[in-house]
């Protein structure tokens, strides 16, 4: 199963859109997850658009009507593997523990508000995934998005950089 991880799009926003290789990715996932910061319940529809079913938790920029479509928390099965989800992971020093106590059935947790790739696995297999932003990099060098292959119980993430 190949899934897209994007996160923090906070569209629609002047001219910024997607970047025509994350739309490729969204467009030939078997799965969308969005952790979050989609902004407007329109984005949402349109990323319903590419085909593929969309996954995702509310943020805390998502307006009203976001809010009310999506949970701030849940847990998704891919192929054998459970992945939690959730928008902002709070601080670094931690995470990966407060993750796993949130979400103890689950392999994974993908999460995003940081705008900051990331990518950990702990000693025990338990995976922390921040995709970053395809749309609002901040300060970090590239817009970003995540890349999941998921096949009988086990995860493989990556970051795809979009520019």
């Amino acid at each position: 199963m190949r899934i897209a991880v994007i996160s923090d799009t906070h569209l629609p926003r002047g001219r910024r859109r997607l970047p025509r290789a994350c739309e490729a990715e969204l467009e030939t996932a078997d799965m969308i997850l969005h952790a979050g910061d989609i902004a407007k319940a329109e984005v949402l529809a349109a990323l319903g658009a590419y085909g593929p079913p969309v996954l995702a938790v509310h943020g805390n920029v998502d307006g009203p009507d976001v809010r009310a479509r999506l949970p701030a928390t849940r847990e998704v099965e891919a192929a054998g593997a459970r992945i939690g989800m959730i928008h902002d992971a709070r601080r670094a020093a931690g995470r990966t523990e407060r993750l796993r106590e949130l979400f103890p059935a689950c392999d994974a947790v993908v999460f995003g508000h940081s705008h900051i790739p990331l990518h950990e696995t702990a000693a025990d297999g338990f995976q922390i995934f921040n995709p970053g932003s395809p749309t609002d990099r901040r300060r970090q060098p590239r817009h970003t998005m995540g890349l999941l292959r998921a096949e009988d119980g086990a995860l493989a993430f990556r970051h795809l950089a979009l520019d």
